[in-house]
C-alpha cells in the first residue's frame, strides 16, 4: 500500500510503541494512586506533561491530557463559553474542523452569541468580518493553524494580535492539530490563550492528544469528577498515552525541518507529475498558504468517490477530505466555503504526506492516478 491520507492519522514513529510499553505491563498504576506503581505511573505522567511543554515553550500546568483533538476543541470552546464570566459569545471560521463547528452550534442552541465568519477564494480568513464579530459578550475566537482539508495556514500571530487589539478580553484558540508536523509551535509566538494538539497526526498513539490552557485562564471543565488535571479535566489518565504523545512531539519537533523540505519535495513532485498527466487537474489551495504535505486537487468529470474506490483497489490510500465526515460523498463544507460548487467539491480529492512518505511512492503514485482518470474518462 502507499499511504497518502496522513492528514487523517499517520503511522507510529520509530520508538514510540517502545516509550509506552511498561505502562501496559510493569508500570500500570493508577497515577492517582499512592502505592508504589501508581507513584511510578504518577512520575512517567509528570515527566511526559514537562517534557510536552518544553516542546510549546509553556509551563507544565497549562498542560491539559485530553483523548486528541476533538475533546480539546470541545474543552477550548465550551469550556471558554461556559465558565462564570460574564462572556459566552463564540467567533470562529467557516472552514474550521467539525469539533469546532458542531460545538459552536451546539453553544448556539444553548444561548450563547455565536459567528461563523467565511473565507476567500484561497480559504484565507476574511481579518475585517473577524473583527468585526467581535464584541463585549465575546468569550473565544478560534481559528485553525492549518486546515485538515485543503492545508491552508492561517497566521496566527498576527489574527492573534489583531483580536486583542480589538478584543482584550477574548480568549484566542487555534486547532494546531495539523499544524504540528511542519510549523513551529510555541505559544508565546503564537500568542494564544488555548491551543489543540492530537498525537496520532504526527506519529504518535491515537486517543492521546492535549490542550494548551495559558495559565490564568478560566475554563468550565467538561468532565466532572475526582478533579484530576487541576480540575479541568477529570478522569483516569492513559498513562501510555502521555508517554508516547511526549515521545512523538519530541521526535516531530526535531525532524520538522527535514520534513518541511524531505516531505515537501515529495508533496511537490507528486503535484508536479499528476498536473502534467492531468493537464485540466486544478489545485484547490495556493501554493504559498498551505503547508508542506497537503494537496488537494479537483478533476474535472471524475467523481472523487469513484477515484477513490479505484486508488484503493491500486494499492492507494487517499481521501474526500475529513476523516470525521461519513464518507467520499459528503459535500465538503470546507471548499464550498472556498467558493466550489457541490459538482466541483465532489470532484477534489486529498492526498495528504507524511514523516514516512517517499519519493518513489510518489511516482508510482502519480502514475497511478493519472491512469485511473485517463481509464475513468
Amino acid at each position: 500500500m502507499i499511504y497518502l491520507d496522513h492528514a487523517a492519522t499517520s503511522p507510529m514513529r520509530p520508538g514510540v510503541w517502545e516509550a509506552m510499553r511498561p505502562f501496559a505491563d510493569d508500570v500500570f498504576g493508577n497515577s492517582s494512586g499512592v502505592h508504589d506503581v501508581s507513584r511510578r505511573a504518577k512520575n512517567a505522567l509528570e515527566e511526559a506533561r514537562e517534557r510536552i511543554a518544553k516542546v510549546l515553550g509553556a509551563g507544565p500546568g497549562e498542560i491539559v491530557f485530553t483523548s486528541g483533538g476533538t475533546e480539546s476543541d470541545n474543552l477550548a470552546l465550551k469550556g471558554a463559553s461556559l465558565n462564570t464570566m460574564p462572556r459566552h459569545g463564540v467567533v470562529t471560521v467557516a472552514t474550521e474542523h467539525e469539533a469546532v463547528l458542531e460545538t459552536t452550534d451546539f453553544l448556539r442552541r444553548i444561548g450563547a452569541p455565536a459567528t461563523v465568519v467565511g473565507v476567500d477564494r484561497r480559504g484565507m480568513v476574511d481579518v475585517s468580518a473577524l473583527l468585526a464579530a467581535l464584541d463585549e459578550d465575546t468569550a473565544v475566537v478560534s481559528v485553525m493553524y492549518v486546515n485538515n482539508e485543503t492545508g491552508v495556514i492561517q497566521d496566527i500571530p498576527a489574527l492573534s494580535a489583531a483580536v486583542r487589539a480589538h478584543a482584550p478580553e477574548a480568549l484566542v484558540h487555534t486547532d494546531a492539530v495539523q499544524a504540528f508536523s511542519s510549523e513551529q509551535i510555541e505559544v508565546d509566538r503564537l500568542g494564544v490563550d488555548l491551543l489543540s494538539i492530537t498525537g496520532h497526526k504526527f506519529g504518535g498513539p491515537k486517543g492521546s492528544g492535549l490542550l494548551y490552557v495559558r495559565e490564568g485562564t478560566p475554563l468550565e471543565p467538561l468532565l466532572h469528577g475526582g478533579g484530576q488535571e487541576l480540575g479541568r479535566r477529570s478522569g483516569t489518565h492513559d498513562v501510555a498515552g502521555a508517554v508516547g504523545l511526549a515521545h512523538a512531539m519530541e521526535a516531530a519537533a526535531s525532524d520538522r525541518s527535514r520534513f518541511r523540505g524531505q516531505v515537501g519535495e515529495v508533496r511537490d513532485d507528486f503535484e508536479k507529475r499528476v498536473t502534467v498527466g492531468i493537464p485540466d487537474l486544478v489545485v484547490n489551495t495556493p501554493e504559498a498558504h498551505r503547508s508542506a504535505h497537503h494537496l488537494n486537487v479537483r478533476i474535472p468529470g471524475v467523481r472523487n468517490e469513484t477515484l477513490l474506490m479505484r486508488l484503493d483497489r491500486a494499492g492507494i490510500a487517499a481521501s474526500a477530505g475529513s476523516a470525521c465526515q461519513s464518507g467520499a460523498s459528503e459535500v465538503s463544507h470546507v471548499l464550498e466555503a472556498m467558493g466550489l460548487s457541490p459538482g466541483e467539491a465532489r470532484e477534489s480529492v486529498r492526498f495528504s504526506f507524511g514523516w514516512n512518505s517517499t519519493a518513489d511512492q510518489a511516482i508510482e503514485a502519480a502514475d497511478v492516478v493519472v491512469g485511473l482518470v485517463g481509464e475513468l474518462r
